[in-house]
């Protein structure tokens, strides 16, 4: 696992990169269209090795997501104690990708969409917004439906596509369910045997 960067520099890379990823949310024609990337066995990248990943395809863009399976031994408590929160929770950060690592970026899922966040599903958003991370980390209970993570995963345009087309990936439907409820230490070969019998397709 990588070594993260120090809780100051890591709220300063929230603060300093507002809508990197979420950007394209603005523009016209943001469509959730998230799937599932499940790592095959034998995937060589140590950095996607027996990973699951939440990917969508901003329109104009190439793909980006992050891994869901991957907690760090990092609390956010420990690693943001300015918001008070957090005190006396035992969730983790997670390794979102290899792309940008000190960035934090998060998944939240709403019934209402926020500002400044792309849209995954249609009631799940990815953002690197620090006014919504500050917003969503003052609630009662901060960390209800929002996951967050060490950097993020990034593909030039056709790289996936080719990647999944060699054999790298099985494709899912993404679901909310999974993304937050699902034991991470179990969740990959979970969704491995279940993609291993469905043929999906993600075309783009």
């Amino acid at each position: 696992m990588p070594r993260l960067l120090s809780s100051r520099t890591l709220l300063l890379a929230v603060a300093f990169v507002v809508g990197l990823l979420a950007g394209p949310a603005r523009g016209a024609g943001a469509v959730a269209n998230g799937i599932f990337l499940i790592a095959r066995p034998g995937m060589k990248d140590p950095n996607f090795s027996k990973t699951v990943v939440l990917v969508t395809l901003p329109k104009g863009g190439a793909p980006l997501g992050v891994i869901i399976n991957r907690p760090l031994k990092q609390r956010l408590a420990d690693l943001f104690p300015d918001f008070k929160t957090l005190k006396g929770k035992a969730d983790p950060i997670y390794f979102g990708g290899p792309v940008e690592l000190p960035l934090v970026s998060f998944v939240v899922r709403s019934a209402k969409t926020p500002d400044d966040a792309l849209p995954v599903l249609h009631d799940v958003y990815f953002s690197t917004s620090h006014k919504l991370f500050e917003k969503l980390m003052k609630r009662p209970d901060p960390t209800a439906n929002v996951r967050v993570f060490a950097g993020y995963s990034g593909w030039a345009p056709g790289q996936l596509q080719m990647e999944i087309k060699r054999g790298g990936w099985y494709t899912l439907p993404a679901d909310a369910n999974t993304i937050f409820s699902d034991d991470p230490a179990k969740m990959w070969g979970r969704l491995v045997e279940r993609a291993s019998r469905e043929k999906t397709h993600w075309m783009r």
